[in-house]
């Protein structure tokens, strides 16, 4: 399903083969998280989403863990930034704006995509759901 949904956007993104369930349970594991039904179904089918240039749209499970790791857990962002435990990032606009949902109670509840703009702290609403988000970035409806 979702290989077909953003090949039927555009053709130009590449896909990694499944995540395996060790993986997939590696997110919960270290971020005490849950993830999204759409994320588990994605991951599923593919470990990261990747443009023409190998940039990630989706990010793989793995640098979802790493990177959400080090944002919580950096010193010396924990001066200049409000905490990132409320959010779980799994995309970036390659100039230091993360997408991310919201996390409440150890699980995404809403399906709503949030953006964290570094260079002023802000956690904006940019999709309801991930389908959009895809469609969005893709098409450069949704621009940070």
């Amino acid at each position: 399903m979702w290989k077909d949904y953003i090949s039927s956007i555009s053709k130009d993104y590449s896909f990694k083969p499944p995540a395996t369930k060790a993986e997939i349970i590696q997110i919960t594991k270290e971020l005490n998280v849950e993830i999204s039904k759409k994320m588990f179904e994605l991951y599923n089918e593919t470990n990261g989403v990747f443009d023409s240039f190998d940039c990630p749209l989706i990010w793989s499970t793995s640098q979802i863990v790493k990177d959400n790791l080090f944002f919580r857990n950096f010193g010396d962002y924990k001066d200049i930034y409000m905490p990132f435990d409320h959010l779980l990032f799994f995309s970036d606009n390659g100039c230091g704006d993360l997408f991310g949902f919201k996390i409440l109670n150890g699980s995404i509840q809403t399906e709503d995509i949030y953006v964290w703009n570094h260079e002023d702290d802000s956690r904006t609403w940019v999709a309801s759901s991930l389908e959009v988000f895809i469609k969005g970035w893709i098409t450069g409806e949704i621009t940070t």
